[in-house]
């Protein structure tokens, strides 16, 4: 697919202008410098014809923080996969020495690209933007990425650009968040699954802010990865640009099928797990358990064991999702990780139908249940009305609910019988009302 890199030093509107071109807020967008730090990717769709947009983060080529030197190099990584590049400048601040040193950068590389002089909202800046043809460019592209002044000319640039046979069958897609608390190893498993550094890992909690998409083909299967912002508990985030990072990556489980979460095996599970674990179960996701930071742990043939009996105390509402013991740093089992996602997403898609679901309480749950009471079995029918999660509704006799009892008994029967492995399942009421 035809990409199209923004890059520029920080706070000159990149993410803002990133968004409008992939017209959907994927970019934390703030007025705190330095907040994207890894490269952001998504498909713009314009006039029939589509390309990737990759935004980066603000460049200070001569710092040598760990974190700015890291953001250096993905935005270098950047350039050299994109088909153009977008140069964004500032024209409220002017032209700074930065400014000229990432322009003489692009053209020692000898790659195409576009000026783009951004903020220009109100007609009196116009005539600021005019001292930046000093960078030597012909053609300068004035916009307000925010208030979308001069954006449809500047992708008419890029769609010129585009070949019209540049078509792209991404085919099905499993979604897959990656989730859990700061320092646990997101990124570094991200990195891992698809062998190189795509997002920056470094020993500082909170490095990853925004939610970043990778694709990744895997034995036929197309997987979109989404590597999210550690989730903190309340109260401990500071910064604006945290409090929305943490936010985005809630959001994150909204749009995946598949949960990773992911724990530290040398902090073993602790409440905040169990709090971000019932975010995903909440939004009716399927959950597998990962455990990271195998290799830095002393064991035994009980380690294991011992582990998965103290997270399940703390989780007993994840009793279905499944847990696995990896190093990201190593890559042990991270491979068979893939193995149980797939697994994962054909569960929750399973569908039974309603004859069948009935067969399946009169003949497997009516009479264990009746043996045990001598009261009438209190479900007439019941039928399944959505997968994904799987769900389903009891039609009962008199307005009364099941008890939990009785419904955590059905649904333990049917994973039994039909696996839904990893997936939570929902049982919802429908009671008979009284003939007055």
């Amino acid at each position: 697919m035809y990409r199209v890199a923004i890059i520029g030093r920080p706070n000159v509107g990149k993410s803002t202008l990133f968004n409008r071109l992939a017209r959907k807020r994927k970019a934390i967008v703030g007025d705190e410098p330095g907040i994207t730090r890894d490269r952001l990717f998504e498909i713009a769709r314009w006039n029939e014809k589509q390309f990737e947009v990759i935004d980066t983060g603000g460049l200070i080529p001569d710092r040598k923080e760990i974190i700015p030197e890291r953001i250096l190099q993905q935005a270098e990584i950047a350039m050299e996969e994109a088909d153009l590049i977008l140069f964004v400048v500032d024209v409220r601040q002017g032209m700074s020495p930065l400014d000229e040193t990432l322009n003489a950068l692009l053209r020692s590389r000898g790659r195409e690209y576009l000026l783009v002089v951004n903020k220009v909202d109100v007609p009196q800046l116009e005539p600021e933007v005019a001292p930046f043809y000093a960078l030597g460019v012909e053609t300068l592209y004035p916009v307000s990425a925010e208030h979308k002044l001069g954006v449809s000319t500047l992708v008419e640039e890029i769609l010129e650009r585009i070949p019209e046979s540049a078509e792209v069958d991404a085919g099905e897609e499993i979604r897959v968040a990656i989730i859990g608390r700061p320092n646990v190893g997101k990124s570094s498993l991200l990195n891992r699954f698809l062998g190189q550094e795509r997002v920056i890992v470094t020993d500082t909690p909170g490095t990853t802010r925004d939610s970043v998409d990778s694709l990744l083909r895997f034995q036929d299967q197309s997987y979109r990865l989404i590597d999210t912002a550690g989730i903190r508990r309340k109260g401990k985030t500071e910064l604006k640009a945290e409090k929305i990072c943490v936010v985005m990556a809630r959001k994150s489980l909204e749009r995946s099928d598949v949960v990773l979460l992911v724990i530290d095996a040398t902090e073993g599970a602790i409440k905040l797990d169990a709090t971000i674990g019932g975010y995903a179960h909440d939004a009716g996701r399927s959950i597998i358990v990962v455990v990271n930071k195998w290799d830095l742990i002393a064991r035994d043939t009980h380690t294991a064991v011992a582990l998965e009996k103290e997270f399940r105390l703390r989780m007993r509402f994840l009793h279905y999702a499944p847990m696995i013991f990896v190093s990201a740093k190593s890559g042990q089992r991270v491979a068979k990780i893939l193995e149980l996602v797939s697994e994962a997403y054909r569960s929750r898609r399973i569908r039974i139908p309603t004859g069948e679901l009935n067969t399946f309480l009169e003949k497997e749950i009516q009479p264990i249940l009746m043996s045990s009471s001598s009261r009438k079995f209190p479900v007439k029918y019941a039928a399944q009305v959505a997968v994904t999660p799987p769900t389903f509704v009891f039609f009962t006799r008199g307005s009364k609910k099941l008890h939990f009892s009785t419904q955590r008994f059905i649904t333990n029967r049917l994973r039994e019988r039909y696996g839904f492995y990893a997936t939570p399942i929902r049982l919802l009421h429908r009671g008979s009302r009284k003939r007055r």
